[in-house]
């Protein structure tokens, strides 16, 4: 407890009765180092003692470095300074003497307007009072020194309102004393007068200097006094309008000294005035400080007593008269007059000037000494500075440059720069690239030059994006701050007025978004290279870094040059003092000793290029620029990590590294680097490492092989997939080139950067080193897409099909990888907890070794892996670690939040600003010394997180080590807090929701904490309708209002957001809760007005409402009345799914839902409009029938349905659009849908994953409501029989056709995946059965003659000898009624068939007609399609190709994609990769089966002649035949889809 008291008393302690707790407090308050702090209280350093402290002592007894000796021995000198003259005051102040009194009437005198007369008593007070309030000011103010002592110092500066220190007494004859006087108001006098104030405080000043022999500076412009705000020594300045003033002020020495050889004497001691500039960010006018020396050589006074007459201007005559001349002398920080009328005092004065002399020559020879200046520790300083305290430099912290002008005779020793994990330059040279820096760094390190517009954000993108679109991650952004000569646009260079008015606030936005938004607090350091005459704007630079910094910590300054950093310091100082300013320069030190510093400290050293493999067996370079090209890949080299200095790396980084991963980090390179050397411990290869390497072996040296292959590990999170897919990139980086895909990047990008690592420096493109490629937890779309650009690459490059180019090593995360391995079991391995017998001994043996090394719950994930990740054993570490752990303590909340984030979201994290923030903890700087968050944390606490640092971002965050571990966290601390509350809490937290850096990462991982559903087809253990999360908290107390109040709260703290508000919604109407769901959607609906899902969920609502009234309706046969309710709400949803199906697309959506939910609407309401009473009797169905599909109204229905007639009246016939819709949709593209779909979708399973059975399904339900009646359409399923053709009109036509499966275009093709083709044959001769014969074009509308002629076409497919089969030339005819132009053009399914039925077996069969109508069919259909895809690439790749050509005639021409499929063996993955990989078409039936057709390019188009008059057809290429360059023949087999015909394994002529 007394130790506390000192801290907090030793300020109120004269230092004359400090203990050595007082010094010890006051030493922490001064910043100084803690380890110096306790040796100091070991030596009994008291107060008194703390007076006497010599720099030697502290050097060699204490140990300490010069920039802390310098610190403590200055702040020791502010301390004892003001307490002296405090005491030397109180013993003046019962006799102020004449010669005060005499100051205040000349005061008087001269200024009898401007200031009153000040009475004597007050002088003693303004004294005291000043020193003690400059006393307790002294933590507040900024204090600064004086200027250097009788030298010119053209950039000497003072900074408005510092303060320099108090004035002084005589200390050794050479340090001067010094006088203060503010002339504040003196200042604005004439000149005459004027010339006398100064004269008679500077003459008067002098003479007392020269007659104490001591040198002395009398100030003008400093607060002499105490007045208002101002403080006693605080800068002000004056306005100078005349500086011959001053000068000639001067004048009055020859009329005021007694006797021509004391007036030499003065002229020879009184230095001319010092103008020093007062730099005010405020002001508009220069103001100044007027400095006097005065230097009494002993040569000059010895043995000489000097009398002065002072001069004072007198109002009453307008003339300067001087006083009686007197001697003065000083005492204390005062100059008086030697009493006149005390002979004894004057007689004792010139006695002791003999002594005075004596001291004076003594002190004069000792300063011309040659004395040994004392010498920092400039390399260790500067590795300090660099590395905030660490003793290497490694990637752990980011560099911003900031630099002038470098000259070319410098650059060279630059080369540290090129090592240093550099962020950004700020470059003022406008010819850098020329002949300065940039010009030599852009051929050795990534760049990317920017000025500062680019950092102005005007898109308002997302901080991330904004990050993507400059490369920020890639690579060093180069900011030319003062233009670029040699570069057009107007960025040229300005001089330092126009800059300040034009580029400072671009300057100043820049760095505020790179200090606040991009990059977090304390991860970077700032160095200023002043290499050249430094300028306001590289000041107004650091101004700006050391506010957005809060202060100079993160800061340095490199200045070989004295002089330039004179003058920067001078500048700089108006932001931080010129004592901090010199504690982070390093100055007057050789560049060529910064550079050799600097890389002597440096972990790795940047090389210029790295080492890949060639086909010859040898080795070549890959410069690092060419590398950062292909900035899509991390490129794993020959000679990865060699570039890194085990000298410099110590053991105990080494352990962390190792240590690091064995927590449950990510591997990195250095870990392999590190074992291979022997640095480390082996790691260890699971079983799956050698069967993926076997598997990859048998790849490259299979004799037939495909161009792309590929290898899919699957595994269980935690399991060790990433390491191993790793362990195999290092073991094969010497015989293949190995690069791994870095995330969120375009796959036309990969693809392009794969291709040229594959032909880096080789020559044959045949004959490259294939390209081993890791993807890491990509979707399969994105490969697939991937594989397709890489074989579209290859065929353009005319590389020979057997050549193998690239192996996609494919690494994804499964709760079930073994089942994932059936699927494809020869290019498959599996990775699970479960160890394998040959496993377990090494796991075991591998924890023991650990152990000796690291405590048990420092390596946990390593030891849970050990276990199988046995559930006893978390459960038990997790309850010790947290029984530990203070639970009134925030750190708890912490870890309950990021236990409920990791959990419940894949990848999740919180950056570490966001947990000091939460924490409370400021990053704070006690010597060199950072105290982080982590240490905050305490021991316990710290063993749950793992500290993460992605390469590809620049923020740091934390994770609790294990999902596992987290699960078993918020078990645990969910017995006292529901999980709802956690989560509550959470988003209720405002500082971590409103915290500024990495927010939008932040916010998005809150977001899927409440939206993302689980699904398997995404690795999830099982699919959910809500978010985990959620499901949780409505089971957790079956209690769904909790899940209600949570999202409620959600969407506010997510700032309204759509997408929650559209949950909630659906979590309501699930719980049929459908006033409140429908009032949600509405609110999510008027967020996102024009959002496809939000408006299909307002459908959903109202059918799930409706459907929710239908299935608890009491009465079998309601009334009319009684069936408004039910229909109005069945009419509400089919409008809004209509209003979402109008919607444009997104992107990422493959088909309007909303066309399902209208037709299962409509369905289930006609099955409910035929259970009205009206409609229920023996002949209600053909009252519903004409109610529905004519004029006539029941009169029972007239009035209470009288607002849903028209709708009720257009239902048949907006179902029969919407299947037709969704049958046009799947006949354009495959089925599966995108992960973002997934997540919105609110249709059913089904209508997800089997959409063609559902539609089958759905159109027999519609058809066979609007068949006859409900008994013939019964009697006919069971008997197979239809009534004559001719009987049945039209609708009933259509609609048995629709019953049958023949009604769309999608249903009569699914017929042809029926396993059993005879059943299915059976079935489309029944529907042929049912047109009448001899049928012509006018029979039938035009969606029912598509219809007839798909059946036609599928029929021939599946019986080619059926009787109900027509010719092609009839089919021809029919056909001939589809339009292909205008108004009235005809459907996307029309034109397919016109483009089916009129491709000639021959190239020139076709008449000029024939040939017409194929051209403008296949141009139309084009057409139409690009309308479809338009912004949806990805849609484009999913475009499927129904038929091929075949060498048959007539129809037989015409070969449907399941007889192809049946000739391709293996899985459905193994026969996807067959499709992709161009495979199909080597297979010996397919071969014998299509006909390959000839063509050529021209202009990068594929053509084919069609009829006799040389007409040409573009064909578009499919999969991965692509064009070759140039204009070639080829051939190529025909496929024909609806984006048009397309042209599959494309091969030049021979």
């Amino acid at each position: 407890m007394a130790h506390s008291t000192s801290e907090m008393e030793w300020h109120q302690v004269s230092y004359d009765n400090w203990t050595e707790s007082h010094v010890s407090s006051w030493l922490k308050s001064i910043g100084i180092k803690e380890m110096y702090i306790t040796k100091l209280k070991e030596e009994e350093v008291t107060g008194p003692v703390l007076t006497t402290l010599q720099r030697e002592y502290l050097s060699n007894t204490i140990g300490m470095k010069g920039g802390q000796i310098e610190h403590l021995l200055k702040k020791r000198d502010d301390l004892i300074n003001p307490e002296q003259l405090k005491r030397k005051n109180k013993k003046d102040s019962s006799s102020n003497g004449k010669d005060e009194k005499e100051e205040s009437i000349l005061d008087s005198v001269q200024e009898p307007k401007l200031c009153s007369p000040e009475p004597e008593q007050n002088k003693d007070m303004d004294r005291a009072e000043q020193l003690s309030i400059t006393n307790s000011f002294s933590e507040n103010v900024s204090f600064c020194d004086f200027r250097k002592f009788d030298q010119i110092e053209k950039d000497c500066r003072y900074v408005k309102h510092n303060v320099l220190p108090p004035e002084t007494g005589i200390e050794n004859l050479i340090v001067p004393c010094h006088e203060y006087k503010s002339l504040e108001v003196a200042h604005k006098l004439d000149s005459k007068r004027l010339q006398a104030k100064v004269a008679n405080e500077v003459l008067r000043f002098a003479c007392a200097c020269m007659n104490m022999r001591s040198n002395g500076t009398i100030h003008f412009g400093i607060m002499d006094k105490v007045r208002g705000t101002h403080k006693h020594g605080e800068i002000i300045g004056i306005p100078v309008k005349n500086q011959e003033d001053f000068v000639d002020a001067l004048d009055y020495i020859e009329r005021c000294f007694k006797g021509s050889n004391q007036q030499n004497d003065a002229r020879a001691c009184i230095r001319n005035p010092r103008f020093i500039e007062v730099l005010d960010k405020e002001a508009t006018e220069k103001n100044w400080v007027v400095e006097y020396d005065v230097v009494p050589k002993a040569s000059i006074v010895k043995d000489k007593l000097f009398y002065v007459g002072v001069p004072n201007f007198f109002e009453k005559d307008k003339k300067v008269k001087c006083e009686e001349q007197v001697p003065y002398y000083r005492v204390g920080a005062n100059t008086k007059k030697i009493p006149a009328d005390d002979p004894v005092h004057l007689v004792q004065f010139i006695r002791g000037l003999t002594e005075k002399d004596q001291q004076r020559e003594e002190a004069e020879s000792s300063t011309t000494e040659t004395a040994l200046d004392f010498k920092e520790d400039q390399k260790r300083k500067l590795s300090i500075l660099l590395t905030r305290g660490k003793k290497r430099m490694d990637d752990s912290l980011f560099y911003i440059v900031v630099t002038n002008k470098i000259q070319p005779e410098h650059l060279d020793c630059l080369s540290f720069l090129v090592n240093m994990n550099l962020f950004c330059v700020f470059d003022f040279d406008p010819d850098s690239e020329a002949s300065g820096l940039y010009g030599k760094c852009k051929n050795l390190k990534p760049v990317t030059p920017h000025f500062f517009k680019d950092y102005e954000n005007n898109k308002r993108l997302e901080n991330a994006d904004f990050i993507k679109s400059l490369h920020l991650n890639d690579r060093v952004s180069w900011i030319f701050c003062n233009g670029r000569n040699n570069f057009p646009g107007d960025e040229v260079p300005y001089d330092e007025k126009t800059w300040i008015k034009i580029r400072k606030k671009k300057m100043k936005k820049a760095v505020s978004l790179i200090c606040n938004d991009i990059l977090p607090r304390n991860s970077f350091v700032v160095l200023f290279l002043l290499m050249s005459d430094v300028g306001q704007p590289l000041v107004e630079t650091f101004h700006e870094f050391f506010a957005e910094m809060n202060g100079h910590d993160c800061l340095t300054v490199i200045s070989e040059s004295k002089e330039n950093y004179k003058k920067w310091s001078s500048l700089a100082q108006v932001s931080c003092p010129i004592s901090a300013l010199n504690e982070i320069s390093i100055i007057d030190m050789p560049l060529s000793h910064v550079d050799a510093t600097i890389q002597s400290i440096q972990l790795t050293k940047n090389q210029p290029a790295r080492k890949l493999p060639v086909s010859n067996g040898g080795l070549c370079f890959l410069k690092s620029v060419e590398e950062a090209s292909l900035d899509s890949l991390e490129t794993i080299s020959v000679d990865q990590c060699d570039d890194t200095d085990l000298n410099i790396m110590s053991e105990e980084e080494i352990q962390q590294t190792e240590l690091y991963f064995y927590r449950g980090g990510k591997i990195d390179w250095i870990n392999f680097w590190l074992a291979d050397k022997h640095k480390c411990g082996r790691i260890i290869e699971r079983d799956a490492y050698k069967e993926a390497s076997e598997i990859l072996d048998s790849v490259v040296h299979r004799k037939v092989t495909r161009p792309i292959e590929s290898v899919n590990i699957y595994h269980q999170p935690g399991s060790g997939g990433s390491t191993v897919a790793r362990q195999i990139l290092w073991h094969w980086k010497k015989k293949v080139r190995c690069a791994v895909v870095k995330p969120c990047k375009e796959a036309t990008n990969v693809c392009e950067h794969v291709v040229k690592l594959r032909e880096h420096s080789e020559k044959d493109k045949n004959s490259c080193q294939p390209v081993l490629l890791l993807l890491e937890d990509q979707n399969p779309d994105y490969i697939d897409d991937l594989r397709r650009h890489l074989g579209n690459a290859i065929a353009t490059k005319k590389i020979s099909s057997s050549v193998l180019c690239f192996i996609l090593l494919i690494c994804n995360r499964s709760n079930d990888p073994e089942k994932m391995t059936r699927a494809s079991p020869s290019q498959t391995v599996a990775i699970t907890h479960k160890l394998s017998d040959d496993e377990k001994p090494l796991f075991i043996d591998k924890a023991r070794q650990l152990q000796l090394q690291f405590e048990s719950d420092f390596i946990l994930t390593f030891v849970l892996m050990t276990n199988e990740f046995e559930q006893k054993y978390i459960k038990s570490f997790v309850k010790n670690v947290l029984d530990k752990i203070d639970n009134s303590r925030p750190v708890i909340s912490l870890i309950r939040f990021v236990a409920l984030l990791n959990c419940y979201v894949k990848d999740s994290y919180i950056s570490v600003s966001h947990c000091e923030a939460f924490l409370g903890v400021a990053l704070h700087v006690v010597g060199a010394r950072y105290h982080a968050f982590v240490d905050q944390l305490g021991d316990d606490a710290k063993l749950l997180f793992i500290h993460l640092r992605e390469r590809t971002t620049h923020i740091q965050s934390i994770r609790i080590i294990r999902p596992e571990v987290a699960k078993e966290i918020l078990s645990q601390l969910s017995a006292d807090l529901p999980q709802s509350v956690i989560a509550m809490n959470l988003i209720r937290n405002e500082i971590l929701m409103n915290h500024r850096f990495d927010r939008h990462e932040y916010l998005n991982i809150i977001k899927a904490l409440f939206i993302r559903r689980n699904k398997k087809s995404r690795g999830d253990p099982v699919d959910t309708a809500f978010s985990p999360l959620i499901e949780h908290v409505i089971t957790e107390k079956g209690d769904v209002q909790k899940a209600v109040d949570l999202m409620n709260t959600a969407y506010m703290a997510l700032g309204q957001d759509a997408y929650v508000a559209q949950q909630l919604a659906r979590l309501l109407y699930t719980y049929e809760r459908f006033e409140k769901a429908l009032e949600w959607a509405e609110k999510a609906k008027s967020l996102a007005p024009h959002d496809t899902f939000i408006l299909d969920t307002l459908g959903q609502v109202y059918k799930r409402w409706f459907y929710h009234l239908y299935d608890n309706l009491e009465e079998k046969e309601p009334s009319s009345e009684r069936a408004v309710e039910i229909i109005s709400i069945a009419l509400k949803g089919i409008s809004a799914f209509r209003a979402s199906e109008k919607t444009p697309k997104k992107e990422t959506v493959s088909l309007n839902s909303s066309y399902y939910g209208e037709v299962d609407v409509g369905c289930r309401l006609l099955h409910f409009l035929s259970r009205v009473d009206v409609f229920s009797h023996t002949t209600g169905y053909s009252e519903l029938m004409k109610y529905l599909l004519t004029d006539h109204i029941p009169e029972e229905v007239n009035q209470p349905w009288q607002k849903f007639h028209q709708q009720l009246k257009w239902l048949e016939r907006s179902l029969r659009q919407a299947l037709e819709c969704i049958s046009e949709d799947l006949s354009y593209f495959q089925t599966d849908i995108s992960e973002e779909e997934e997540e919105l979708d609110a249709r059913d399973p089904e209508q997800v994953y089997n959409p063609r059975e559902w539609l089958t399904r759905k159109s027999a339900v519609y058809a066979g409501f609007f068949c006859s009646t409900p008994e013939e359409s019964e009697a006919a399923a069971e008997s197979s029989s239809i009534a004559p053709a001719e009987k049945l009109s039209p609708f009933q036509r259509q609609m048995q056709t629709y019953k049958l499966g023949g009604g769309n275009v999608t249903a009569i093709l699914s017929l042809l995946y029926d396993k059993k083709s005879q059943r299915a044959g059976n079935k489309l001769e029944i529907i042929m059965a049912i047109y009448p014969e001899n049928l012509t074009w006018k029979d039938l509308d035009q969606t029912e003659l598509t219809n007839f002629i798909f059946c036609q076409i599928a029929l021939n497919c599946i019986l080619p000898g059926s009787s109900k089969l027509l010719s092609l030339q009839n089919l021809q005819g029919l056909s001939k009624r589809f339009m292909t132009k205008g108004k009235n053009m005809s459907s996307a399914s029309a034109l397919f068939l016109l483009s089916l039925l009129f491709w000639p077996e021959q190239s020139d069969d076709l008449s000029a007609s024939d040939t017409q109508i194929l051209l403008s069919a296949i141009d139309a259909l084009q057409r139409l399609c690009e309308q479809k895809v338009q912004h949806m690439a990805q849609r484009k790749s999913r475009i499927v190709t129904h038929f091929f050509l075949a060498k048959g005639r007539g129809l037989n021409k015409i070969v449907h994609r399941s007889a192809i499929e049946k000739h391709i063996k293996g899985t459905l993955s193994e026969r996807k990769l067959k499709w992709l990989g161009g495979e199909v078409w080597k297979s010996k039936e397919v071969v014998q089966q299509l006909k390959r057709v000839e063509g050529w390019t021209e202009n990068e188009n594929l053509y084919v002649k069609c009829g006799q008059k040389d007409k040409k057809i573009r064909i578009i290429p499919r999969y991965s035949a692509s064009l070759p360059h140039g204009n070639e023949k080829v051939t190529f087999y025909l496929g024909f889809s609806f984006d048009g015909v397309v042209a599959l394994d494309i091969q030049v002529m021979e």
